[in-house]
């Protein structure tokens, strides 16, 4: 069961500055599409979240770029449309990522969630959502980009860690950040240990972050974003 809102979504280029902006109408709400890789245990929070009714908004389908990703039996256990669609079948990642874009665009898909999608988007997907691409990376950014940051924040010997849900850009966990949560990094710590505490938090903290952008409260200045 979806959320209700009436809404439309859209991205206004002002005197040099982005804004990310909600222009409500009637009979409109946000609608998302999900990119997952994996387990999808993102993906249950955001569905768990619009189906209490705290996100005003429906989830219009989910992609895997593997087949075995039990994030589409996730998906479908909601009455949620899911596809696979096999990276290696296309010529060129650009023609892999236009066959996703045309999905969305179908689905007239308004925010795009990275929940655990183990790719990397190029310029021709960024391009088209720019903006309203969301991903989760589990570690406090700028710190720890890339591959194991929980392994790289224990070797580091850092006392906190985190996750951190940004809008994503051309680089690599580099985009616009959104919201961070924190957790204590323990003395006896393991990356399996840290990865479980990050991964509670990051369940709190992406379906917060969808939340906001649902009600228009997401500013984007520069790299920064405010919350209105």
């Amino acid at each position: 069961m979806q959320g209700l809102l009436s809404s439309s979504y859209c991205i206004d280029l002002l005197a040099g500055e982005d804004y990310l902006s909600t222009d409500r109408g009637v009979g409109r709400m946000l609608k998302i599409g999900v990119l997952v890789s994996g387990n999808g245990s993102n993906l249950q929070a955001i569905i768990d979240k619009i189906e209490a009714g705290e996100i005003q908004a429906e989830i219009s389908i989910v992609i895997s770029d593997r087949e075995e990703a039990f994030a589409l039996k996730r998906a479908a256990r909601h009455g949620i449309e899911n596809r696979y669609i096999e990276p290696g079948s296309f010529n060129s990642k650009r023609e892999y990522e236009a066959e996703v874009v045309q999905l969305f665009r179908e689905k007239e898909v308004d925010l795009v969630v990275m929940a655990g999608f183990m790719r990397i988007l190029g310029p021709y997907f960024i391009g088209e959502y720019r903006q309203r691409i969301m991903n989760i990376h589990p570690s406090l950014l700028p710190a720890f980009p890339g591959l194991r940051p929980q392994l790289q924040a224990l070797e580091h010997g850092v006392k906190v860690s985190g996750c951190t849900v940004h809008f994503a850009d051309e680089g690599m966990d580099t985009g616009p950040i959104i919201l961070q949560g924190v957790v204590p990094v323990l003395d006896d710590d393991t990356e399996e240990s840290l990865s479980g505490r990050i991964l509670e938090k990051e369940h709190e903290l992406y379906p917060e972050a969808i939340r906001l952008y649902s009600e228009g409260r997401l500013k984007i200045e520069g790299r920064k974003v405010r919350i209105l």
